[in-house]
């Protein structure tokens, strides 16, 4: 790893809670709202936002569809299990295949930008009822790479992961205390059965 990219953890993680905490208030807010994953980036931000807000006043969505890796959900409650608060299951098979029945041929690209969207509609109407914000989980190496959806994950209103590369983002999980099944599992956007994001991109973080 090169050397620039290591962090000082404490000091970083310091500032992103205050980050979290001062930005949350600064819009009259008290709570956030988060999709849980079972990746390293969302449960990153769940352990930040924790920090900053409180277990009682943050909420984590778990959106599997009908093909999502079983682990994924184990491993997202491996972080409730963790840090406590309130969680809720979308199942949103029922929301994404209405629109690709539509078209029976459609890739695989394109289904796993109709299943980030709904997700993102999802975190959206959980912001309305709770009076939360919503957290975006992406990394600047993602960011730089282009590597989300538009209007999916890309959407927030929060990006505390923003300025942080990926391997910065495992040397603040490992930190933080983020279960190591997380930590070191292959990243995946979790879209389709067998997907990695190193395998789509060609080359590693």
């Amino acid at each position: 790893m090169l050397s620039h990219l290591h962090i000082n953890a404490a000091a970083l993680q310091a500032h992103l809670v205050a980050f979290l905490r001062d930005e949350t208030e600064r819009i009259g807010l008290k709570k956030a709202i988060l999709g849980l994953s079972g990746g390293v980036d969302s449960a990153l931000v769940a352990f930040l936002a924790v920090e900053a807000l409180g277990a009682e006043n943050v909420l984590f969505v778990l959106m599997p569809y009908k093909t999502s890796s079983p682990a994924s959900i184990e491993h997202a409650h491996l972080v409730i299990d963790k840090l406590g608060g309130k969680n809720e299951l979308v199942e949103i098979t029922a929301l994404v295949d209405p629109l690709i029945d539509l078209e029976p041929g459609m890739d695989q690209v394109r289904r796993g930008n109709i299943m980030a969207r709904e997700r993102m509609i999802v975190l959206y109407d959980r912001s309305a009822r709770e009076g939360g914000i919503v957290l975006g989980t992406g990394n600047k190496t993602e960011l730089l790479l282009g590597y989300s959806t538009q209007h999916g994950d890309a959407a927030c209103a929060l990006l505390p992961l923003g300025n942080l590369y990926k391997t910065q983002v495992w040397q603040l999980a490992d930190a933080m205390g983020v279960p190591q099944d997380i930590v070191r599992k292959a990243p995946s956007a979790d879209l389709w059965v067998g997907q990695t994001d190193e395998s789509e991109l060609g080359f590693t973080y």
